[in-house]
């Protein structure tokens, strides 16, 4: 098999993980919703009101998810000639901004109930529901472990951590609606929201820090440019690599670079080089797309354009 069929395998297995366990998010937040409206009934439980809530905007977040993932995959075109990869960042960026509103939402409550605090009525139900809740939501979150590490999805990697944030609220809901209910303290139900708001925050701020790398181009982490550039100088008729530029467009990375060669090879020489440099890096980063500008070693004069060799940045 080819690098470039083994590329597609990849991309193709990836994608119909992604594809999968977001059909399986949205299945998931709507079961949730209905569990837990039925609790809210039976026990007036702010600690359920706000995990209730909270699984409305999961579900608006899973289906942004569910869609963003599909429009990301579509192949590059003209009018998107790198894909559409950046699809799952936004998605990531609106689900950042859902779980804010969450946090913000559940933290009101819970201070308003700390104040004015309610008893808690058919506790045994809330108890039941967060129960199934957390066993719902703990094999979510393995599922998109699994599909996670098959396609490096940026956005199902933000669903993850919502999912992630809302089991360990739910065991927090958990000892706040038995607080209520078998203790008589349904102080400490709003109490334990207010640490769920906190959690929620918190997780919001590394989602949207993901989502915002991504879409500001940031370069991939430094052991992966250091095994880029291992890669490509394990030829040593590769003798050196510079302007190495990297970025993420969803789960594929992007690789420019050039390299320096003997300048009396000929051009079917060096485009020789350059492919058994690309295969390398192709072996280490399946999902990549690279462009290797060959150079002739000590005779290339600096170029590049708006981002070359001699460009400055404008500080005036």
């Amino acid at each position: 098999m080819t690098s470039d069929a083994a590329a597609t395998d990849i991309h193709a297995d990836g994608h119909a993980a992604t594809r999968a366990v977001t059909r399986l998010s949205v299945g998931v937040a709507v079961v949730l919703i209905a569990l837990k409206a039925f609790a809210l009934g039976a026990s007036g439980s702010v600690s359920i009101l706000a995990s209730l809530a909270d699984s409305a905007l999961d579900l608006v977040a899973s289906l942004g998810v569910f869609f963003a993932v599909r429009w990301a995959a579509l192949p590059a075109d003209e009018d998107h000639r790198y894909g559409h990869g950046k699809g799952e960042a936004l998605a990531a960026l609106v689900q950042a901004g859902l779980v804010f509103a969450s946090a913000l939402f559940i933290g009101w409550e819970a201070i308003q109930r700390i104040f004015d605090p309610r008893p808690v009525a058919s506790g045994y139900w809330g108890v039941v529901v967060i129960l199934i809740s957390i066993a719902l939501t703990g094999w979510l979150v393995w599922m998109q472990s699994r599909a996670m590490a098959r396609s490096g999805s940026l956005a199902v990697a933000a669903d993850r951590a919502h999912y992630a944030g809302d089991l360990a609220a739910n065991g927090v809901v958990l000892i706040g609606v038995i607080s209520g209910t078998f203790l008589a303290a349904p102080g400490l139900d709003a109490a334990a929201r207010l640490i769920v708001a906190v959690w929620l925050f918190w997780g919001a701020v590394g989602v949207l820090k993901a989502a915002a790398d991504h879409l500001v181009d940031k370069a991939v982490p430094d052991a992966d440019r250091v095994a880029i550039t291992t890669a490509v100088l394990a030829d040593p008729r590769i003798s050196g690599v510079h302007q190495l530029r990297t970025r993420m467009a969803g789960n594929s990375m992007m690789i420019q670079m050039h390299v320096d060669l003997d300048p009396a090879l000929t051009l079917d020489a060096a485009h020789a080089i350059v492919v058994e440099a690309e295969n390398r890096l192709l072996a280490a980063f399946p999902r990549a797309d690279i462009l290797i500008h060959p150079d002739p070693r000590g005779r290339a004069e600096a170029h590049g354009g708006a981002f070359g060799e001699t460009a400055q940045p404008d500080l005036g």
